[in-house]
């Protein structure tokens, strides 16, 4: 796998979560709060599509990396995260900086859980099964 097809799977995640909500105001989440009597059917049919890309992306994720996995890679995140804050970089108690912050560590961590198998394949040359017969 090249750089490239990481970056298109870490953007995919990256675009799944900014969809699903950000501070920029343009989201699901804002379009569904407060909720209304308008445009119901639709407001759904979006909700449980996006339901289902997160299924892929999160069962696939937990299936490469493992529960393990993803909380090492969760609290690498929020150690960098720390460090960030500890030297000034960022700012914790500004919440728009911490949501897109939280965007990018949960878009990060679903793209690398979609790749995984391909980097350990690349480093390792094992390849990933977990369909036999198919």
């Amino acid at each position: 796998m090249r750089l490239s097809g990481f970056a298109l799977r870490w953007a995919g995640a990256l675009l799944l979560v900014f969809i699903t909500f950000n501070p920029s105001g343009f989201s699901y989440g804002h379009w569904i709060w407060p909720l209304s009597s308008e445009q119901i059917p639709l407001k759904i049919l979006t909700g449980l599509g996006l339901l289902g890309c997160y299924v892929v992306y999160v069962t696939a994720t937990f299936r490469s990396l493992g529960a393990v996995g993803v909380l090492l890679v969760f609290a690498f995140c929020a150690t960098l995260v720390w460090l960030f804050v500890d030297q000034g970089w960022l700012d914790w108690r500004n919440a728009g900086v911490m949501s897109w912050v939280t965007i990018m560590v949960i878009g990060f961590v679903m793209g690398l859980g979609i790749s995984w198998s391909h980097f350990k394949k690349r480093l390792t040359g094992q390849f990933d099964t977990d369909d036999v017969g198919e």
